[in-house]
């Protein structure tokens, strides 16, 4: 298992509230942690999901699976259209055979 270097930055919560959607890809992409503060005091932890399952809750083995089986066929690049499509085909497929 490789191991990743994980560099915490501290911000406070009216900047997190403004950069939410870059906090959020910088996290997932650049192994950042975000401490938010609020008024000097921290109050939260920002950490991606890989980071959060790695080190917090370890690594479940089924989700492992599941994880490197979405990779595998290409479906983490997947957007939300595609998604509902595909739920939208499945329930398609369900209701004719029935």
């Amino acid at each position: 298992m490789e191991t990743k270097k994980y560099m915490t930055k501290i911000i406070d919560a009216l900047s997190f509230r403004t950069h939410l959607g870059a906090i959020m890809k910088e996290t997932e992409k650049k192994n950042i942690r975000y401490l938010v503060s609020r008024r000097g005091k921290p109050k939260l932890i920002i950490l991606s999901v890989e980071d959060y399952l790695r080190n917090i809750v370890g690594e479940d083995e089924l989700l492992v699976k599941i994880q490197t089986g979405a990779k595998t066929l290409g479906l983490e690049q997947m957007t939300g259209e595609d998604i509902d499509e595909e739920i939208q085909t499945y329930r398609k497929e369900k209701n004719n055979k029935n």
